[in-house]
Parts: structure tokens; C-alpha cells; sequence
């Protein structure tokens, strides 16, 4: 049996770089998940494709492993970041955006991704790992965001 969790991020904030500062570490995928917490290996596939495995997590008495693989676009002249899901790759599959926008004193920054993990647990504890599964992403890419705020003001 396995449990599937959905995750909807959608974050927006402003730094004081400037905007090809910000596009040129978003669209180097190495550079960027340097500042992802608990990267356990970033493995190139293909052509700016990447599989992520991420470090174990306890949740309570459990602990899961996410893995997922990801192909990314970057527009340069949009400076947009796209990513989308390899499938068959790990036991979850990512999409998301980042969206730049030039400002006068820096970058207004957007940011959304979805995930959908799906986890080796019974059924009935999904109301319980749901939650837990939830709050660990979004700690996660709070902490990644945070980092990009320091490194950028």
C-alpha cells in the first residue's frame, strides 16, 4: 500500500540582486541547489536533467527518502526557470516556476512548485503522515528561499 501526498508552494519575495545575478544561479541547477537543505546526491541525467535524493526524514517513528528527477528550461529573455517531471524516476514527481521580475532597486522573485509523493505507508495513516509530509517540504523550501534571501539581501 502506498500514500500519496500533494503539495501546492506558491512563495514571492524581492532581494536586492540584480536580476541576471538572480537568473544566472537559478537556471545552474548545481549552483541553486546548493542552497537546498538536506541534499543527499544531485545526479545529472541528461541535458540540464537532474534526479534529486534527498536525505532520509524521521516523521515520528517512520522515515521516508525522496527522490525525483526533473528536467529544466530556463528563458533567458522571459527569465523564467521551468522544471518538469521526469517520470518513472524516484517516488515522487516535482514541477515548478520561477518567475523574475527586474526592479529598480533589485528582483521581485516568484516561485511556485507542486509535488506529489507517493509513500510506502498503509492508507489509514495518511491522515497522520499527510500533514507531517506537508509541513517537512514546505520547511524545506522555506529554508532553500531563506538562503537565497541572505546570499542576495
Amino acid at each position: 500500500m502506498t500514500v500519496k501526498v500533494t503539495i501546492d508552494l506558491d512563495r514571492e519575495f524581492i532581494v536586492a540582486a540584480d536580476i541576471n545575478t538572480v537568473f544566472d544561479l537559478l537556471s545552474n541547477v548545481p549552483a541553486s541547489a546548493a542552497h537546498f537543505p538536506k541534499v543527499h546526491a544531485l545526479t545529472p541525467i541528461d541535458d540540464n536533467s537532474f534526479r534529486w535524493d534527498l536525505e532520509k526524514v524521521a516523521l515520528g517513528i517512520y522515515s521516508i527518502q525522496t527522490s525525483y528527477a526533473c528536467q529544466y528550461i530556463s528563458d533567458s529573455n522571459a527569465k523564467t526557470i521551468v522544471w518538469i517531471p521526469i517520470k518513472g524516476e524516484g517516488n515522487a514527481t516535482v514541477s515548478g516556476k520561477w518567475e523574475l521580475i527586474e526592479l529598480a532597486t533589485g528582483t521581485h522573485i516568484k516561485f511556485k512548485t507542486k509535488a506529489q509523493l507517493t509513500l510506502p505507508f498503509p492508507g489509514f495513516l495518511k491522515l497522520a503522515i499527510s500533514p507531517l509530509v506537508k509541513l517537512e517540504f514546505s520547511g524545506m523550501v522555506d529554508t532553500y528561499l531563506r538562503n537565497l534571501k541572505t546570499l542576495w539581501g
